[in-house]
């Protein structure tokens, strides 16, 4: 068995621990304000961390999402110039943007990275942060949405057209006229009794905590 190593690309600000607030997010939420002993996420200072990475052994850079720190697509994207073969964890978040849409993306950014991409599916455990981005369904309904979502990718990654009639997701006629190579791996956490069965559908990889429960 091998082993892979990734770093954090701290893409809300890079202060004293691993995931702090947004740089430019107050204690008492006013905006634009730069929040004391944290550094601004600019593209410049995320470069300089990503080669660094990459020098040191590291295969790939871990993108997190959410409204606290910067899009995930985006700033990878353009860390992707600054690099040459680091690969990108980014997160693929579903309930936020249609699966066929998202499908679409991922194969363009294979194509503009040379294959770098590695995907994250973040169901999302917080109902708040859910919430945040529109998001109103509950825990197992999040788990049931997800599961038709990747089965919606994985269609449209084929090449192939297709039709899909869902719960949560109905497409007729869906094609990605181009699809990614390769098709970039879903890594897919989550330890509820809802989030085991999808993750043996659909992931690839399956990442936990360092130290693992006994359920794992």
């Amino acid at each position: 068995m091998s082993v892979h190593l990734h770093w954090f690309l701290p893409t809300g600000g890079d202060g004293r621990t691993l995931v702090d607030r947004h740089a430019y997010a107050s204690s008492t939420g006013s905006a634009n304000r730069p929040v004391k002993g944290v550094r601004p996420p600019d593209i410049e200072h995320l470069a300089q961390i990503a080669k660094a990475a990459k020098q040191l052994g590291f295969e790939g850079g871990l993108r997190p999402t959410g409204t606290w720190c910067e899009d995930a697509w985006l700033t990878s994207v353009a860390l992707a110039q600054h690099t040459e073969r680091l690969k990108f964890l980014v997160a693929f978040r579903p309930g936020v943007i249609s699966p066929a849409l998202a499908a679409q993306m991922a194969a363009t950014y294979q194509r503009i990275t040379r294959g770098r991409l590695l995907l994250n599916v973040v169901t999302g455990g917080d109902s708040s942060e859910q919430r945040r981005f529109g998001d109103h369904l509950d825990h197992d309904r999040r788990y049931t949405r997800v599961d038709e979502f990747l089965a919606v990718a994985r269609w449209a990654w084929s090449g192939r057209p297709y039709d899909f009639d869902g719960v949560h997701y109905q497409i007729e006629d869906g094609l990605t006229a181009l699809p990614p190579h390769p098709v970039p791996p879903p890594l897919f956490g989550g330890s509820s009794t809802a989030a085991g069965p999808v993750a043996a559908r659909h992931a690839d990889v399956y990442p936990t905590w360092g130290e693992p429960p006994a359920q794992v």
